[in-house]
């Protein structure tokens, strides 16, 4: 029986249990949603004459995207336990449906389609940063982990609780707070697997 120091949570990634082929998959998807979302926070702040329209297709985008990279790791990763599996797969879907609403109310009026990309990005971004913390576990590379769960969560919580938000800064938010994740995301995906790796196994 494990002793309480040396045991894992179920919901860690263990890069150690995972092996070569799962940490470079786990890599591979923290890595391309960090891209994708740092590129998205560019767009976000360059793109001209932005419309909440314009706004709400890239978040949607980028959200049913980390929904979708959420549910394939949950299914086809080797060396995740069953619960983490379940929690991927329930997360991910939650996460993809929320990009979808999004994507799918386009057409509304601006000030519907802006409620409902609050919502949707707001409680997506908090799933995430929470489930992040709860990855975490406690590797070498904690640290990039939580980092990144926090400044999700801190970036939903700015999303819903921001009164009177308007298109304008809704969008300004958005962008900064995607460059920021994208940014951690990517650093996470060079974090993840290399610590554990180097370090010295127990005798």
């Amino acid at each position: 029986m494990a002793s309480p120091d040396h045991a894992v949570d179920v919901f860690e990634l263990d890069a150690t249990a995972l092996g070569k082929a799962g940490v470079n998959a786990v890599r591979a998807t923290f890595g391309i949603v960090g891209f994708l979302a740092l590129a998205a926070g560019i767009a976000l702040l360059v793109w001209p004459g932005k419309t909440i329209t314009v706004v709400a297709a890239i978040l949607g985008v980028v959200v049913a995207f980390s929904g979708i990279a959420r549910l394939a790791l949950g299914i086809f990763s080797r060396g995740l336990s069953a619960a983490h599996r379940v929690l991927d797969i329930v997360l991910g879907v939650v996460v993809l449906l929320s990009g979808v609403i999004v994507l799918r109310n386009l057409a509304a009026s601006a000030a519907a389609l802006l409620l409902i990309a609050v919502l949707a990005i707001g409680i997506s971004w908090i799933i995430e940063g929470v489930l992040a913390i709860v990855e975490s576990g406690r590797g070498r590379s904690r640290a990039a982990g939580v980092t990144f769960g926090l400044l999700s969560i801190l970036a939903g919580i700015f999303v819903l609780v921001w009164p009177g938000l308007s298109i304008l800064a809704f969008a300004t938010l958005a962008a900064v707070s995607l460059i920021i994740l994208g940014i951690s995301g990517l650093m996470r995906a060079a974090a993840f697997g290399k610590t554990e790796a180097a370090a010295p196994k127990p005798a």
